[in-house]
């Protein structure tokens, strides 16, 4: 694990404020839908603020709250944070050709998956541009899929007009809220959940991007995956709505557990490296330019080879190589300010515009800012100089590689 330090308090209060700005989307008619933790959360000390349709923590307020210390309790070894996601979409998929349809939908090797493993995966369009990421797990009797929240009911929509065509035995089934999702992550997860699982359960041969259905906390019908979204061990819990609230409190009854709001896992992503769906990924953009194509497999591999999906004809020769693509999003460190989104990047000289950050902030465990973006790819090579626009001020910073801090997914002994 590498050093943490504590921050200044006006360093703490610029990133929480920011933070809230940033999730503080503009005003909708919609009424905003809510959990089955709305309730803890309000009791909790939980800042409510709008996200994906929903009504949802960006910070807690108390001892151990605020975007700062939230997010590194989840870096601190033994300590583990705790996410409601149940905004995210739930969709589990039946029938006999049920991998071959969604082998359509998605870039993925979704057919080489054993039971009980998973995957992430892009959902693209005609043109090849992501549509949404998704977290793929294959089970014995059918495949489950998360979506993003703000994609979900988008994504249904393009599922449904691609199953109007498909002449195979497939079918659809959307939990809605009838499942709750939240995510325990960090050094002290797998300890954690540990306590509310069977007393037989291989938790250390249970690999990342693994998943099944268990019991948690005595509840039936739950399922574990072992993945996440911060760049530290941890897992995403699936189980029926009733039993939401019961089981996040049995989670939250250990010290070493801390309730989490959006702003740190916010803050967590970008450190990890990872994109968020609407800032550095959306439809017209390809898994090549967001340097994704890992997803598609080794240059060799049946999905590089036969292509297949939709929008593969758009970035994939038929030897399956990529097809060159003009931009390519990186990591940007060396700036004195953060630099939000939609701010410009420029060459080293100031003068060209050869780019735009899609996601910055200033890093709690790097005690810098650390930013992504797009530039033009002969820019894209890490140790690149560059400038960023910031307040209307030229900034030197330079193109690094992601992530900003050291992965640490579990690995199987």
């Amino acid at each position: 694990m590498f050093a943490l330090r504590p921050l200044s308090n006006a360093a703490s209060r610029r990133i929480s404020k920011a933070t809230v700005r940033a999730f503080a989307a503009a005003p909708s008619d919609e009424p905003l839908l809510k959990t089955a933790l709305n309730s803890l959360h309000l009791e909790l000390g939980g800042d409510m603020v709008p996200f994906a349709g929903y009504e949802l923590p960006v910070l807690y307020k108390g001892e151990n709250g605020g975007v700062m210390k939230e997010h590194l309790w989840c870096r601190e070894e033994g300590k583990a944070a705790l996410f409601d996601v149940s905004h995210m979409g739930q969709i589990k998929w039946h029938g006999k050709d049920r991998v071959k349809f969604i082998e359509k939908m998605v870039v993925g090797d979704v057919g080489g998956l054993s039971p009980g493993n998973g995957l992430l995966s892009m959902i693209t369009n005609e043109n090849g541009g992501i549509l949404d990421d998704t977290v793929i797990c294959n089970y014995e009797d059918y495949v489950f899929m998360v979506v993003n929240g703000a994609c979900k009911h988008s994504d249904i929509a393009h599922f449904l007009k691609h199953l109007d065509d498909f002449d195979g035995d497939v079918a659809m089934e959307y939990l809605e809220e009838s499942m709750q999702l939240l995510a325990l992550q960090g050094p002290g997860a797998a300890a954690a959940i540990a306590k509310l699982l069977p007393t037989d359960f291989d938790l250390v041969n249970m690999g990342f991007m693994s998943g099944c259905e268990t019991t948690i906390g005595g509840i039936e019908g739950c399922r574990l995956t072992r993945c996440g979204y911060t760049g530290e061990d941890g897992f995403e819990l699936a189980m029926p709505s009733e039993y939401a609230e019961d089981i996040a409190l049995k989670l939250l009854s250990d010290p070493s557990v801390n309730q989490t709001g959006l702003g740190a896992r916010d803050s967590l992503r970008l450190e990890a490296g990872l994109c968020l769906y609407g800032n550095d990924l959306d439809e017209t953009t390809t898994p090549i330019e967001g340097v994704l194509g890992w997803t598609l497999g080794g240059p060799k591999g049946r999905r590089r080879l036969e292509g297949g999906f939709t929008g593969a004809d758009k970035m994939l020769k038929p030897d399956g190589k990529f097809i060159p693509v003009t931009r390519k999003r990186v990591g940007i460190m060396g700036m004195k300010a953060p630099a939000r989104e939609h701010t410009e990047i420029y060459d080293a000289s100031g003068e060209k515009m050869i780019g735009e950050v899609t996601s910055g902030t200033f890093s709690p465990s790097l005690k810098r800012p650390i930013a992504m973006g797009y530039v033009e790819t002969f820019s894209a090579k890490a140790g690149t100089d560059i400038c960023l626009k910031i307040r209307n001020k030229m900034q030197k910073a330079s193109v690094t590689k992601m992530p900003f801090v050291p992965s640490n997914y579990y690995r199987k002994p």
